[in-house]
């Protein structure tokens, strides 16, 4: 059974502002770190993502992938694999929830790669994506970029 890490961090933002910046695909280029390219493929109803291509350099691991999004209210996102080269799966969210002036930011990530990797060099790696992702996201939240 896959092992799943996870992270928080406070945000000094509305929630809304959080999420949409979470939501804002074509902009992760220049605040995760990891994505190098973003391309929506499909939006719902509502005109928010449902499926999502990113080309990824995360050191260890670079890959082309495309995940699917499921959008739970205003407060939460997850998203799954639907096509990958380096991973057999990935599962993660984002649940935002009011603190104070701000917004507690909760990310959560499960990664199964193809090639073999020690489950504590890919739990390691898992944190060092969730860390940098937190970091990215209140930095350019904060910014109000």
């Amino acid at each position: 059974m896959a092992e799943h890490t996870s992270s928080s961090i406070t945000i000094e933002a509305a929630p809304a502002d959080v999420m949409a910046v979470i939501a804002d695909f074509a902009r992760y280029p220049d605040w995760t770190g990891e994505v190098k390219e973003a391309e929506v493929l499909a939006t719902d109803a509502q005109g928010r993502a449902e499926q999502v291509r990113l080309v990824m350099d995360a050191g260890a691991i670079k890959d082309d992938q495309t995940l699917s999004y499921t959008w739970t209210g205003e407060h939460e996102v997850s998203w799954t694999l639907v096509k990958s080269q380096m991973l057999r799966s990935l599962d993660g969210s984002y649940l935002l929830r009011p603190a104070g002036t701000g917004t507690e930011v909760t990310y959560r990530l499960t990664v199964d790669v193809k090639i073999p990797m020690l489950g504590m060099i890919k739990r390691k790696a898992e944190k060092v994506i969730i860390d940098r992702a937190l970091a990215g996201l209140k930095k350019r939240v904060e910014s109000g970029k």
